[in-house]
C-alpha cells in the first residue's frame, strides 16, 4: 500500500547522463537535488514570485529512502504530496517513479520562519486550507 491523494503535483524528467554512477545506475545523490527542484509548487504557496529576498522558510530535515534501482534514459515522475501540516512547519513527502515503480521517497520537513527575528511563524490559515487538499489519503497507486 503507498500513501496517495486526491491532489498532488508531478514533475517529469528526463535523466542526464552526468546523473549516473559508476555502476550505470542513477547517483543517490541526485534524487534529494530533484525533489527540492520539485517543491517549489509549495514555495509558491508562500512566495507566489519566488523572490529569494522575500524567502520565507527553511528546510528543518530530509530524508530519502530508496526502493529500486533507477536507470538512465528513462525519464523519472516526481509525485509531491502534504504529509502534515503543524503550526509552524509541515511536511513535503515525494515520490520518484521510473517505468511505473517507486523507486525512491522521501520526506523534506519545512519550517515557516521570519530571518529578520531569527524565530518560526504561525502558518497562515488561507496556506493551510491550501495544504489540507494535498494531504495523503490511504490508498493503492
Amino acid at each position: 500500500m503507498f500513501l496517495t491523494s486526491r491532489i498532488m503535483f508531478s514533475e517529469v524528467i528526463a535523466t542526464r547522463f552526468s546523473d549516473t554512477d559508476g555502476l550505470g545506475h542513477i547517483n543517490n545523490t541526485m534524487v534529494p537535488v530533484w525533489f527540492e527542484g520539485a517543491r517549489d509548487p509549495v514555495f509558491k504557496w508562500f512566495m507566489p514570485d519566488l523572490d529569494l529576498t522575500k524567502w520565507n522558510l527553511i528546510l528543518a530535515k530530509i530524508d530519502v529512502e530508496f526502493h529500486a534501482q533507477m536507470y538512465y534514459g528513462e525519464k523519472m515522475e516526481i509525485r509531491t504530496y502534504i504529509g502534515r501540516v503543524g503550526g509552524s512547519s509541515f511536511d513535503v513527502f515525494q515520490e520518484l517513479w521510473q517505468k511505473g515503480k517507486r523507486c525512491a521517497s522521501g520526506t523534506a520537513v519545512m519550517v515557516y520562519f521570519c530571518y529578520e527575528q531569527q524565530s518560526s511563524l504561525k502558518i497562515p490559515q488561507d496556506i493551510k486550507t491550501t495544504m489540507q487538499e494535498h494531504l495523503f489519503v490511504a490508498g493503492n497507486t
